[in-house]
């Protein structure tokens, strides 16, 4: 947590809103899972190029999920290449992996021409990658059929997810595996369990069965993936993953896999959010102070458009108050925060259906900052510019060095997109 002469000077030198980010704590994170053979950074939760080179420098792997992401990875010093590796050992290892559920045509021809092996959701995307590059490495992402999530938006198994291929249809991925020249890796599940160990045995147990069906269908694997999904504690007394047990979980059904198959499997993990929300605060400053009626309201110059998780999905982060002018700040009561931005929903403090939830906050003044706590994931890369707002600036502490990682966008930079085309 950052301590208020820290969020004083932050602000003083670099304005708010202010993305702050601190290395120790993603390397930890990252120390945390050393137990799995790789640890794949699902760059979506935070895809800044300085992070992700801080990663690459801690032995962590890249996954992408765009064109975009994917050109951020290499940028950062990942390498492509790995689909056209000799063995599946070193595709399994490789820096980068590319996971949709779609390829569109652009990107069909960057994964082909740049060679980065694909973590396929869905059959067509085998047929079109095997029409284009016969040998070229995949991995199958797949739905058990059931899932996982705090929220319906952040649940990426059952019936209702978009993502990976049905369990059912795995037989008709590996035929078209085999027809179509592609080489299988290995087999990837994302339902992220979090805390629950009960659920993510039956995931583990649910992966074991995939193998058989691999191994009947008359193929092999060099590898299985736990995927991500692992959580942290946004509230005060929620449980922390134990990594240890997490990974013995995994490690038992990688073992049982390894028997029925009758060679050593490669086994890797995609945390995002757990390497990186903790390690993220934004800083506003309150621009204004009134009451609704009964419902107090503090007013802070960051948005929606700069955090979108409560407004998307409810979702809770911790925050505090630090006083602009030095003065003790009074003994906590109820209040609502909210941003600036032309919407009703620009509320941070709010529940999953909307309704306004009030915080305990020390009674706040123009010129206080607030501090809005583990934001390090899908905060920054959930940004956006609308109301015509620029993205903010971006700094990372490690230890006594702050260093800017994103300077901050200007309206100009808007306008010239739009202008450029007259």
């Amino acid at each position: 947590m950052l301590t208020d002469a820290q969020t004083r000077a932050l602000a003083h030198q670099f304005g708010t809103p202010l993305w702050v980010m601190d290395a120790p704590t993603i390397r930890q994170r990252l120390a945390s899972l050393r137990a799995f053979d790789t640890v794949r950074y699902a760059q979506k939760a935070n895809p800044n190029v300085h992070l992700l080179r801080l990663l690459r420098e801690g032995g962590a792997k890249v996954d992408a999920v765009s064109r975009g992401e994917a050109l951020r990875a290499l940028a950062a010093g990942f390498s492509g290449g790995s689909a056209r590796a000799a063995t599946l050992a070193e595709a399994a290892d490789a820096d980068i992996v590319y996971t949709a559920d779609l390829l569109d045509r652009e990107t069909l021809d960057f994964v082909v021409a740049e060679g980065l092996v694909v973590n396929c959701g869905s059959i067509d995307m085998l047929r079109q990658l095997g029409a284009r590059a016969p040998g070229h490495a995949v991995w199958l992402r797949l739905n058990p059929g059931f899932g996982h999530g705090h929220s319906k938006k952040t649940n990426t198994g059952g019936e209702h997810s978009k993502h990976g291929i049905w369990h059912a249809d795995l037989a008709e991925a590996l035929a078209v595996i085999q027809a179509s020249g592609l080489r299988l890796v290995g087999l990837h599940m994302h339902i992220g369990s979090g805390v629950d160990y009960g659920h993510l045995g039956q995931v583990c147990g649910a992966m074991v069965d995939l193998v058989r069906h691999v191994k009947a269908a008359g193929l092999d694997l060099a590898a299985i993936s736990a995927g991500g999904g692992l959580s942290i504690p946004y509230r005060d007394g929620e449980p922390r993953i134990d990594p240890a047990h997490y990974f013995g979980l995994w490690d038992a059904a990688r073992r049982e896999a390894q028997e029925l198959l009758g060679h050593p499997l490669h086994l890797e993990i995609e945390p995002g959010r757990y390497l990186v929300a903790e390690a993220g605060a934004l800083i506003a400053e309150v621009r204004a102070v009134k009451r609704q009626g009964s419902v107090p309201f503090v007013l802070v110059d960051a948005g929606f458009n700069e955090l979108m998780r409560p407004a998307m999905y409810g979702a809770h982060h911790g925050m505090h108050l630090v006083s602009g002018d030095g003065r003790a700040l009074a003994a906590a009561a109820p209040a609502a925060v909210a941003g600036p931005l032309c919407e009703s929903g620009d509320v941070f403090t709010q529940g999953a259906g909307g309704e306004i939830e009030l915080r305990a906050l020390p009674q706040a003044a123009v010129g206080d900052w607030l501090v809005i706590e583990n934001t390090g994931a899908y905060g920054s890369s959930m940004s956006s510019n609308y109301n015509t707002r620029p993205l903010i600036a971006e700094v990372l502490l490690d230890g006594d060095a702050v260093r800017p990682i994103r300077r901050r966008q200007r309206v100009e930079e808007l306008l010239a997109l739009e202008l450029s085309a007259d």
